[in-house]
C-alpha cells in the first residue's frame, strides 16, 4: 500500500504544456489527480500555466543535459511537443528529430517507468512527410531502447486556435475530394486519452489509432459543419507559404490512407467519440453556433 502511494506522488513530466494541446493535456493530467510536472525551455512563456500545483523545470530537449533533471523521479513522461508547425521562430523538424531522440534517450538513462507519445496517424506509411516520418522514428527508437512506451496516433484535429479564424470567415479547410476520407478527432480527446495512457496497462507497448466513429471527406466535412451552423460553408484554399512538409502531409492524405482503426482506442478509452458531436463542440467552443430558440 505505501509503495503504491509513493508511485501516486511521483509527478508526470509533461513535455510541450505551453502548447495549446499541451494545456489540454495538463488539465486532463490534472483531472485524474497527477502531479505535473512541465519542461519549459529556457524563456517560454509560462504565464498560461496554473500559478499552483505544476512544477516547472527549465530544459531543452535539443540540450541533453538539461533533460536530467527533469526526468528525476518521474512516474511518466508524456510528450506533446512538436517543432514543425514553427509556433515559434525557433522552432524547426530539429525537435521532432534530434529533439525526440535526446527525449528518449534521457528517459532510459533516467529508468522512466513509462513514456507515453503523442504520434501521428499512418505516420508508418508516410516516408515521404517530414514530420509524419520523425514521429515513426521516435517510436521505433523507444522499441529499440527498451524504454516502456505507448504512442498515440491521432487525426486531424477538429478544434484548435487556427480553425476559428477560417470559420468565422465561412470557410473550411477541406483537405480531401469526394471519394477521399480522412480521420478527424478533438484534441480535448487526444488530451484526454494521453492522460489515461500514463496508467491503462493494456495500452504498454500499443501503438495506438485516435479517431471518431466516421472519417471525411472535405466536401463532408464542409457539408457536416455548414449543417450544424445553418449556413452555407466554403471550401479554404491553403495559404501560401506553406512549407514543402505541410504540402507533403497535404498530398499523403489524397493516398486514403489516412484512416484510423479505432478498435483498440475503444477497447482501451471507451466509447471513441461520434464526429457531429465533435464538430457540434468545437463550434461550441468557438461561440459559432447559432442561438437556440427556448419554447
Amino acid at each position: 500500500m505505501s509503495r503504491q502511494s509513493s508511485e501516486e506522488k511521483r509527478p508526470v513530466l509533461l513535455v510541450g504544456a505551453t502548447g495549446d494541446l499541451g494545456g489540454r493535456t495538463l488539465r486532463a493530467l490534472q483531472a485524474r489527480g497527477k502531479r505535473v510536472r512541465a519542461l519549459v525551455r529556457p524563456g517560454s512563456d509560462v504565464s498560461g500555466l496554473p500559478k499552483e500545483d505544476v512544477e516547472i523545470v527549465r530544459g531543452d530537449m535539443l540540450d541533453p543535459p538539461s533533460l536530467k533533471p527533469a526526468m528525476e523521479g518521474v512516474s511518466a513522461v508524456v510528450s506533446s511537443a512538436i517543432g514543425y508547425s514553427r509556433r515559434r521562430e525557433t522552432d524547426s523538424l530539429r525537435t521532432d528529430t534530434e529533439g525526440n531522440r535526446n527525449l528518449v534517450d534521457a528517459a532510459k538513462a533516467a529508468g522512466v517507468p513509462r513514456f507515453v507519445l503523442l504520434s501521428i496517424l499512418a505516420c508508418d506509411q508516410a516516408p515521404n512527410v517530414p514530420h509524419f516520418w520523425a514521429k515513426k522514428v521516435t517510436e521505433d527508437r523507444l522499441q529499440e531502447q527498451g524504454v516502456p512506451f505507448v504512442a498515440l496516433r491521432p487525426g486531424a484535429f477538429l478544434g484548435g486556435p487556427w480553425m476559428k479564424g477560417l470559420l468565422e470567415q465561412g470557410q473550411v479547410l477541406a483537405a480531401t475530394p469526394v471519394g477521399v476520407q480522412i480521420t478527424y478527432i478533438a484534441p480535448d480527446e487526444v488530451a484526454r486519452d494521453l492522460a489515461l495512457a500514463v496508467d491503462e496497462p493494456r495500452a504498454l507497448g500499443q501503438r495506438i489509432d485516435l479517431g471518431s466513429d466516421r472519417a471525411l471527406s472535405g466536401p463532408e466535412l464542409i457539408d457536416l459543419i455548414g449543417g450544424l451552423l445553418g449556413r452555407p460553408m466554403k471550401p479554404a484554399t491553403m495559404q501560401g507559404g506553406a512549407s514543402a512538409d505541410m504540402l507533403a502531409m497535404f498530398q499523403f492524405f489524397q493516398t486514403g490512407k489516412y484512416v484510423a482503426n479505432t478498435r483498440h482506442q475503444a477497447e482501451l478509452f471507451g466509447p471513441v467519440p461520434q464526429i457531429q458531436e465533435t464538430a457540434r463542440r468545437m463550434l461550441a467552443d468557438f461561440g459559432l453556433l447559432p442561438a437556440v430558440s427556448e419554447h
